[in-house]
């Protein structure tokens, strides 16, 4: 009995049978991985909100709202609360000047509107010089315990952070009076050595969020003020 020859039609009905078995196998994979992924998102997530906002009893994730940025970005803004009384927010902010792609961050604000910490969640930046920006901008205390979780092992290990020293911090600032901008671009914060571009990415992140609630701050504050005294001016 002599081979089947191979025509058209058959090799087509079976490209057709390949892909729906490849697309069925994908889409099987993406059902089992995607409930996992969500948690892990979601569960970095609230450890990045606890981590730059002090001490809360609410649960912010559930108070999340959403405001408006300059570009057509919309943040989201996870308020923090204790004992009913604002303790500071965390929001999370992007920018899409990075060197490999957008910069997503969590910062934490407090209520008179200095930074208190910032988390790292996404970048696609070059390992060894972009990724430096998850502790380049903390105070060196704060960047030598996150390198192992503690100072003195790192001190006793060799370890070294990836903070540069001098003036890098954001955190404990006010942007009212720091110029929130490499040096190198006339502002008040070194620059992540040999990555200008990265650092410039988080900084823009870090300033968006910043600028962003306030701005929204004050027009919510503004719009209470004149309802308050609508409202007296009716009973009156």
């Amino acid at each position: 009995m002599g081979k089947k020859a191979s025509t058209l039609p058959n090799m087509a009905i079976t490209l057709v049978i390949i892909t729906m078995i490849a697309g069925g196998s994908l889409g099987y994979i993406y059902k089992l991985t995607s409930g996992p992924i969500a948690v892990a998102k979601e569960q970095k997530q609230q450890e990045a909100i606890r981590l730059v906002v002090p001490e809360f009893d609410n649960n912010p994730a559930q108070e999340m709202y959403k405001i408006a940025a300059d570009g057509g970005d919309s943040l989201n803004v996870f308020p923090a609360k204790k004992d009913g009384i604002n303790v500071g927010v965390a929001i999370e902010s992007v920018s899409h000047k990075g060197f490999s792609g957008d910069v997503k961050i969590m910062v934490g604000i407090l209520p008179d509107g200095t930074i208190s910490n910032y988390a790292v969640l996404e970048h696609k930046e070059t390992p060894g010089l972009g990724t430096k920006m998850v502790t380049w901008f903390k105070p060196s205390d704060d960047a030598e315990a996150g390198a192992s979780g503690n100072a003195f092992a790192n001190w006793l290990f060799g370890i070294k952070s990836d903070s540069g020293g001098g003036n890098t911090s954001i955190v404990g600032v006010d942007p009212t009076e720091t110029n929130l901008t490499v040096s190198k671009d006339g502002g008040d914060i070194d620059a992540i050595t040999a990555a200008t571009i990265s650092s410039r990415a988080f900084l823009d992140a870090v300033q968006k969020a910043w600028a962003t609630y306030n701005k929204n701050a004050d027009a919510y504050s503004s719009a209470t003020t004149k309802s308050n005294d609508a409202q007296e001016g009716g009973a009156q």
